[in-house]
């Protein structure tokens, strides 16, 4: 099953349904993670800095690609709401700009 771990939220070692979205295995997990449109790809609130295992991650969604080129996501970001774990594991963070203030979050 794939893996996910966000490395600056605590506990945060996930087993994925293959396909799923970052966003949704997240919240299935109870793990609260900004997302300000509803995880509907309208915004970048719920973005995620991929630091390993991008290649699992399924290809960047139309969204993605015109907040990448607006400038609004970085290079090694994807939205948690429209990044789907295919197979392997993925390890990120969440950005500083998109952490919720009543979570705790390490490093």
């Amino acid at each position: 099953m794939p893996l996910l771990t966000i490395e600056n939220l605590p506990g945060a070692v996930l087993e994925v349904s293959a396909g799923a979205t970052l966003l949704a295995a997240l919240h299935g997990a109870g793990f609260d993670w900004m997302h300000a449109c509803g995880g509907r790809g309208r915004c970048t609130s719920c973005r995620v800095q991929v630091r390993a295992g991008g290649a699992c991650l399924g290809p960047p969604t139309a969204a993605e690609v015109r907040y990448r080129t607006a400038g609004r996501l970085a290079p090694d970001e994807r939205l948690a709401c429209q990044a789907r774990l295919l197979a392997g594991e993925v390890r990120g963070r969440v950005p500083v700009a998109t952490q919720l203030p009543h979570q705790r979050y390490d490093g």
